[in-house]
């Protein structure tokens, strides 16, 4: 089965790619899913950027992919033959907002989500905090994956 592991990653966290490599172990083929965002502004970077630093950072996992959609979600499911969507829970507060689009998404098309709890070690870790910390000059290594750490490091030294 496919499975699709949908977010707006900007920037995809170690947290993220732990998810991502738990999930390809049990899919035969994951697309991680590049959206847009409505509550979140335009980003730190684009959407083209984005899918860069996610293709590198999984470059090791043969059956992932990825690609970028900015309509709902079981549209994307429907069109590519997907049958499952992976979600990463760090806490409840996550279970609690996934829930319902779990819900929605499967009353829409029947579309099953699988929630993968996230290793405690990034427990913690969210996209807005790394850029928090690096906006500051903080250290995001052991946040981010090597490559992604880079790019946020030296994108905010260029807005200083």
């Amino acid at each position: 089965m496919k499975a699709v592991c949908p977010g707006s990653f900007d920037p995809i966290t170690l947290g993220h790619l732990d998810i991502v490599t738990r999930a390809a172990a049990q899919f035969s083929e994951v697309t991680i899913l590049v959206t847009a965002n409505p509550n979140k502004n335009s980003g730190l970077f684009t959407v083209a950027e984005r899918m860069d630093l996610i293709r590198e950072s999984t470059a090791h996992l043969d059956n992932v992919k990825v690609d970028t959609w900015a309509s709902l979600l079981v549209d994307y499911t429907t069109e590519h033959g997907i049958g499952a969507l992976v979600k990463g829970l760090r806490s409840s507060l996550d279970y609690e907002y996934e829930l319902p689009m779990a819900q929605m998404n499967r009353r829409l098309t029947g579309v099953d989500t699988f929630f993968l709890l996230t290793d405690e070690k990034y427990g913690y870790v969210s996209s807005t905090l790394c850029k928090e910390v690096a906006r500051f000059g903080g250290d995001v290594s052991g946040l981010l994956p090597e490559v992604v750490a880079k790019a946020v490091t030296e994108k905010y030294s260029n807005q200083h």
